[in-house]
């Protein structure tokens, strides 16, 4: 370890001093047209291409474009797929490549920015147009007076922090948030500072998206996360794809499906609508198919489910395979169901007593589709099952991840190679956050683990998740929220209400690289503060350690690092772990002496060498024996999945088929009956990750320049009394308070979509998502299954 000299700091360009002038390639002449093409190919470079220019540092992103997911460069810091363990570690990635030139862009807003800008005016603009003013700088604080932010010393802004936590009655009137952005060292951190100060409040990104997946596998399974690793892709003899959109969501999927593809591996995919990315593929990296103009044909099968109709698809799938098996068409796994599993019988009786006409009516699809889909599953040796939120953000997510699971356990799909369940996670880190800790849900072994390492004593009282947090704050039982990271009121449901909440906070702190709606939405009581911290590409500096790395945890549990190799936008950042220690350090000085006990934790040295972080990882978190040599192998390791080995961590020790009837009936099914009515299905577009717009454009459904777009079916046009292009409003339920839920002037797009089903961009439309309409067992808001109308805008063109 040798103490270095101060990095090299980028030439700062600051923001503009008025309204951001709109990017001509993205805003100007909006239009829609049916986009030709395959996913990827030329028009993914040519994207690249333009997002690179609109960074203003072309060739610095394009240098750190070819150190992503290099050994010794810094990992993707988009989606969670996985990485090979063989080959070249450099895969394209459109929307990985827009999440690098986001990060590395040569726009910064300065404390000059926020003296010309107050924060009534920033309210005024749009997603894009606040993050695309660039890199933070430096600390600020919110100055009610002026009615903007002022700045503020590091060390000044964690005694505010300090002394608001230290001031507050019950721990517990204080919510820390995490975003899937976070690393491993930095999610440890965040929750050991967290439970030491006395709460386990951790609302975080997987409340809202994947929590379905944890809850439902690991009821089955005992373990709630994926049983495949990526190399599994290539021995899948069959690849069944449920409500999700690998072209946008996770584009280097496309890749392996590509592969499995060519390999004649069969594809079916259930999506409510039609997804180039499922369609077909043209691989950028291949010479041929860019010279050629051709592409890979990616799904077998395609079927459109109406919107939470995938439980019934599966269960349509399995009654058929019965009828298979009588027979003598199909069969069951039967020694493994025998040695491993139990309830079969339970839930063959149920599946076999629930009659056609229901199936066919909840799924939206026809028994010869589900009987065809059959056959496919029972034609393959080894099957693997992925989904995503199509599945997950909906009121029945558990059971369909359950069913899932069922289908897969009947035909022994586990424990071999190329077959197993695969939910993809979102955010790069999400799934590793959770390995770390971040869970409102506190497990007892992870209590008893800190107690033993630190001496102290920990809550066990289960905290808030998200939704409960809003709960708590539109009570007034929260006063202070700390955000690792994320942008909490553009992703949250009930927008207006989820900023009304945030309004009663007493502080409001924003750990962010740069600037978003949740830095402006406070109260005339509100301290706010806005702490700018160093982003994935970029070199973290300590006095001890001359280029510090972190590790993160992809969907298929490898744990790799990620080391920045870019300098840093300012002087004045400060990495995550480095600004979770300080707050740590300033917090616990005032809170433990009061209670009595010693701080057991050398915050400064964890902050300096994050070695010492990943020590302390491996002495609590299991998995994580000897952290540091194995995070140095090549492409990391892989956490040991039980069920990789048919071990299976249930009460009973074994796989649990699951028996949870069908709903009575799912959205689509209740509007039916509701006279213009439909289900909407909140998602992203093409130049979109997450919260985070990149742009104006959606690629592959054909739509540039604008974001207020309605995908709906042409005969619900018809029965509406409405056309192509036409401007509407959405109106959702009313509240409880009987206020209305509206989002207005949105542009009508015929599109190939279930009839009575329609979708549209968040964050836009979660002012239509129900702060009540949540999973039961997860409180994942259902913005898959929204139930909504429409009426004429005052827009006319």
């Amino acid at each position: 370890m040798t103490e270095t000299a101060a990095p090299e700091i980028e030439t700062p360009e600051p923001a503009s001093a008025s309204l951001p002038r709109e990017d001509a390639q993205q805003t100007r002449h909006p239009r829609i047209a049916a986009y030709s093409g395959p996913a990827g190919g030329w028009g993914a470079l040519k994207s690249v291409g333009q997002h690179v220019s609109h960074s203003r540092a072309p060739w610095k992103s394009v240098r750190s474009l070819l150190k992503a997911n290099q050994d010794k460069g810094f990992d993707c810091p988009g989606c969670a797929w996985g990485d090979p363990e063989h080959g070249s570690s450099f895969e394209f990635c459109e929307n990985g490549a827009k999440a690098v030139a986001w990060e590395v862009t040569a726009k910064r807003v300065t404390p000059r920015f926020f003296a010309q800008h107050t924060v009534t005016e920033l309210l005024g603009w749009d997603d894009f147009m606040l993050e695309d003013q660039g890199r933070l700088t430096e600390p600020m604080r919110y100055d009610a007076a002026s009615d903007r932010y002022i700045p503020i010393s590091w060390d000044a802004a964690f005694a505010l922090v300090a002394e608001h936590l230290s001031a507050l009655t019950s721990p517990d009137e204080a919510l820390f948030y995490t975003s899937g952005r976070a690393s491993n060292e930095a999610a440890y951190l965040y929750q050991l500072f967290v439970r030491l100060f006395g709460t386990n409040n951790f609302p975080d990104c997987s409340n809202m998206c994947h929590e379905a997946s944890g809850v439902g596998m690991k009821a089955s399974l005992g373990v709630g996360k994926g049983t495949v690793l990526l190399e599994d892709f290539e021995h899948a003899d069959a690849i069944f794809v449920f409500g999700q959109n690998p072209g946008t969501n996770h584009p280097r999927m496309l890749g392996d499906l590509r592969r499995a593809s060519r390999r004649g591996a069969r594809i079916v995919s259930f999506n409510p609508l039609r997804e180039r990315g499922l369609e077909r593929f043209a691989d950028p990296q291949s010479p041929l198919e860019m010279m050629t103009l051709s592409s890979q044909p990616i799904s077998h099968r395609y079927y459109q489910p109406r919107m939470g109709g995938d439980m019934a698809a599966v269960r349509g799938m399995a009654k058929a395979l019965f009828a298979m098996e009588a027979r003598g068409e199909f069969t069951r796994a039967a020694s493994f169901i025998e040695a491993h599993t139990r309830g079969v019988e339970d839930w063959q009786a149920l599946v076999e007593s629930t009659e056609w006409a229901t199936l066919e009516d909840q799924s939206g699809l026809t028994r010869a589709q589900l009987e065809e889909a059959a056959a496919i599953f029972a034609g393959a040796d080894n099957v693997i099952c992925t989904w995503a939120m199509g599945i997950t953000q909906h009121l029945h997510a558990v059971q369909s991840v359950r069913e899932i699971v069922n289908l897969l356990l009947l035909g022994g799909h586990f424990g071999r190679p190329g077959a197993g369940a695969c939910p993809v996670r979102g955010h790069s880190n999400v799934q590793g956050d959770r390995t770390m800790g971040i869970d409102e849900k506190a497990p007892t072994w992870l209590i008893d683990a800190l107690e033993a390492r630190y001496g102290v004593s920990m809550p066990r009282t289960p905290g808030y998740n998200t939704v409960e947090s809003l709960a708590a704050l539109e009570q007034g039982k929260a006063k202070t929220f700390i955000a690792l990271g994320g942008n909490f009121t553009r992703a949250t449901p009930d927008s207006e209400r989820t900023e009304a909440a945030m309004r009663n906070l007493e502080l409001n702190v924003q750990i962010s690289t740069k600037l978003n709606r949740s830095h402006l939405v406070m109260g005339k009581q509100t301290d706010a503060l806005i702490l700018p911290c160093l982003g994935r590409s970029e070199i973290d500096r300590s006095s001890q350690v001359a280029s510090q790395h972190i590790s993160v945890e992809d969907s298929m549990s490898m744990v790799h690092s990620s080391v920045g190799i870019k300098a840093p936008a300012s002087p004045e950042l400060r990495s995550e772990p480095g600004i979770i220690a300080a707050i740590a350090r300033a917090t616990l000085a005032r809170v433990l002496p009061a209670r009595g006990v010693r701080d057991p934790v050398d915050w400064q040295a964890l902050s300096e060498n994050y070695d010492l972080i990943r020590d302390e990882i491996a002495a609590v978190i299991p998995g994580f024996a000897d952290f540091n040599a194995r995070l140095a192998h090549k492409r990391g390791f892989h956490l040991a999945n039980p069920v990789r080995e048919l071990a299976f961590r249930t009460s009973s020790g074994l796989a649990e088929f699951s028996h949870m009837p069908l709903p009575e009936s799912v959205i689509h099914q209740q509007l039916a009956r509701r006279d213009g009515w439909l289900t909407l299905q909140t998602m992203r577009s093409h130049d979109q990750y997450n919260t985070t717009v990149y742009g104006y454009n959606d690629r592959y459904r054909g739509v540039s320049g604008q974001r207020r777009v309605i995908f709906i079916n042409g005969e619900d046009l018809a029965r509406l009394g409405l056309a192509d292009g036409d401007w509407v409003d959405m109106l959702g339920e009313p509240r409880p308070d009987g206020s209305e839920r509206r989002a207005p002037q949105f542009r009508l797009v015929e599109y190939d979509i279930p009839a009575g089903c329609i979708g549209a961009y968040y964050p836009e439309t979660n002012v239509l998502v129900a702060l009540e309409s949540h999973g039961a067992d997860t409180g994942t808001p259902s913005s898959k299954a929204v139930p909504v109308r429409l009426e004429r805008s005052s827009r006319i063109a």
